[in-house]
């Protein structure tokens, strides 16, 4: 994947804003005792997701995008056991939290992805003092695991 020019070109992060999008629809279900409690923390952990990839992003640095995506990746599996709380409490069914697992998995490959590239590019970038990030035209193949940089 080249021509990245936004963190909006970032496969983590549209996978993540799918992942946003199932539970904000999710949370309709819940009942209204659950408004302030666990509707509202779902909500606010599943934006965290993408929030703080675009704020990595917007960092330039590769060590500070790395930590933003560290704590987006700490969101997701946040996300991960308020959907099994979710079950527990019988407001979604089964079906809905297999549903939430196969998005979750769908978000963690690209972020680990990503979040291993930009480790890796800031180790071969260090020894010339640049810590820069320049993902405009970096690649990551973030269904593998497997990383490359086309600088």
């Amino acid at each position: 994947m080249s021509g990245i020019r936004s963190f909006e070109d970032l496969e983590c992060w549209k996978a993540a804003r799918e992942f946003r999008r199932f539970v904000s629809v999710l949370v309709k279900k819940f009942p209204k005792e659950e408004t302030y409690q666990l509707t509202s923390q779902m909500k606010n952990a599943s934006r965290s997701i993408t929030h703080n990839i675009a704020e990595g992003y917007g960092r330039y640095h590769y060590l500070d995008n790395a930590k933003f995506c560290s704590n987006s990746r700490g969101s997701l599996f946040e996300v991960l056991d308020q959907l099994i709380t979710a079950n527990d409490e019988e407001y979604i069914t089964d079906e809905d939290l297999n549903k939430g697992r196969m998005i979750f998995d769908k978000v963690l490959r690209p972020l680990n992805g990503y979040i291993k590239y930009l480790q890796n590019a800031h180790g071969s970038n260090g020894s010339n003092g640049s810590n820069k990030v320049s993902e405009p035209e970096a690649e990551y193949i973030s269904t593998l695991g497997k990383i490359s940089n086309n600088e």
